[in-house]
């Protein structure tokens, strides 16, 4: 297990080494370094894009519109934002919320790489596009990999990733919302039955590198996992991993 007094100490130096950060040109027009917030133990870790207009302004992640519905996501699966860890690819805002340019997510890469280190989450949940292409290591496109989960490890720590959209996508196309909530359901049994299945992939894994997704047939010589409880109890669930 983690050491909280440890790690809290080590997220609170790397914090302050990065208070007056110039390694790229976003520096110029930043109010403050948005670190990052939350449990210094999480066993589940969030990463975003970058912060906007609120966040610069009040030094903390998701604090605006796309912040508030992340909150309400969170309760909906029985978590506050003080159980979990919440962080960006990039910790300055980005001029007029446009996207971070390469060279941005370059140099603050090592730092998010760090805090996952210190934190050593069981979990990431990645929100959009640029977080899951960075800590996934892919270029398939959300569509294609929200609500699945990636065995993988991030600077060194065995974690499973798990893409979302973005909460402001859910902003700008309501039709997202249920989307969103429909994955987060997915993220509180992938944190319940990780281990299960990862156990799964180990023992028998496909040949194509990718297990089914949750709907299609249990995999052979495999009990499928619960959804709702033991078997005999109800329907059966896999996991959705690729």
């Amino acid at each position: 297990m983690n050491d909280e007094a440890g790690a809290r100490k080590g997220l609170r130096a790397l914090a302050a080494e990065l208070a007056d950060c110039r390694a790229c040109g976003l520096c110029a027009g930043r109010t403050q370094v948005v670190f990052g917030v939350g449990s210094p133990v999480a066993d589940l870790m969030f990463v975003g894009e970058g912060p906007g207009y609120h966040e610069d302004t009040q030094g903390e992640p998701f604090v605006g519109q796309a912040g508030k519905l992340l909150t309400e996501l969170l309760q909906s699966i029985g978590l506050a934002r003080g159980d979990v860890y919440i962080a960006n690819v990039v910790k300055c805002r980005p001029p007029g919320n446009r996207d971070p340019l390469p060279e941005e997510i370059a140099a603050c890469t090592p730092h998010l790489m760090e805090q996952v280190r210190i934190i050593r989450p069981r979990v990431v949940c990645t929100l959009g596009r640029f977080a899951t292409r960075l800590i996934a290591q892919t270029e398939a496109g959300m569509t294609s990999v929200r609500g699945r989960v990636k065995q993988t490890e991030v600077a060194g720590v065995p974690v499973l990733v798990f893409p979302v959209f973005h909460p402001a996508a859910a902003l700008y196309t309501p039709a997202n919302r249920s989307v969103l909530e429909e994955d987060f359901l997915k993220l509180k049994r992938v944190l319940e039955r990780g281990t299960d299945a990862l156990a799964r992939v180990a023992a028998d894994p496909p040949l194509s590198g990718e297990v089914q997704l949750s709907g299609e047939a249990p995999l052979p010589s495999e009990a499928p996992l619960r959804a709702d409880g033991p078997a005999g109890s109800g329907p059966a669930e896999q996991l959705p991993l690729w």
